[in-house]
């Protein structure tokens, strides 16, 4: 199976949810051969249960994955923490939105849960959790106690951060973190359109109908990252025309409220 662990649904958190949009991420992933993903929308997104609202309404779920023409889309979100980072949970998807009801007064900056807490919700219920980007200088993780660090069950090789910090320096760091705390290192796009999709992925041996089922290979140390020779390419066009998309979004708002 070759799975994206870090891909969003929505251009940005201010925009709302368009499964043209989705549809556009999906053909991609299936363009670089990709078999699935775990969608890690952002928590505090515009309007986020309209994003799995409106999956539900398009695809069918077995309440560990939706399946569009064969390609897996695990359930996830992506969660602020006090600490400063950003943290990847994903599993099924009823103790998914079970977690994320419970942190409906934590969505603001001044209110996000602390990274310990965050843990002892989302563990019991089953939970795979990943650091993400544990290195980009405005969410960063490194920094927190050992004793957390240890707790994650895979830190993100971010595709964003290898083209922003640099390939080699990246993976240095993400590994050496890894090492020092037993935690495996997966990789993520972190795409929110099209052009950043296939950067990075994993590879892992067969199929797996659950997250259970991947975090467990990948403690076997079964998942092999790979980084796409166009990734800085990649990345550099996505950056560009998130720009231009947002400013058209904005503008499009601006003209809505005119009205």
């Amino acid at each position: 199976m070759k799975i994206d662990f870090h891909i969003h649904a929505k251009l940005s958190k201010k925009t709302d949810f368009s499964m043209e949009h989705f549809n556009t991420i999906l053909d991609e992933a299936l363009t670089h051969g990709l078999d699935a993903i775990i969608l890690t929308e952002h928590f505090n997104t515009h309007r986020f249960d309209e994003v799995y609202g409106t999956l539900d309404r398009h695809l069918p779920c077995n309440g560990h994955y939706y399946e569009r023409e064969g390609f897996r889309i695990f359930t996830g979100m992506e969660v602020d923490v006090a600490e400063g980072g950003h943290i990847l949970i994903s599993g099924v998807k009823d103790a998914l939105l079970d977690v994320r009801r419970s942190l409906e007064g934590h969505t603001s900056p001044d209110r996000f849960i602390a990274l310990e807490e965050l843990f002892n919700l989302c563990q019991p219920a089953g939970l795979m959790v990943i650091g993400g980007h544990p290195f980009r200088s405005s969410n960063h993780l490194y920094h927190v106690a050992p004793q957390l660090l240890r707790r994650f069950d895979a830190f993100d090789l971010n595709g964003k951060d290898l083209h922003e910090i640099g390939i080699q320096e990246n993976i240095a760091k993400v590994l050496t973190l890894g090492e020092q705390h037993d935690v495996p290192v997966v990789a993520g796009s972190d795409a929110h359109q099209m052009f950043q999709v296939g950067c990075v992925w994993n590879e892992l041996p067969g199929s797996y109908e659950t997250v259970a089922e991947i975090r467990e290979a990948i403690r076997a140390g079964k998942c092999t990252r790979h980084i796409a020779p166009s990734l800085h390419l990649q990345v550099r066009a996505a950056n560009a025309v998130k720009k231009l998309l947002k400013k058209k979004v904005e503008v499009v708002a601006s003209l809505h409220e005119q009205v």
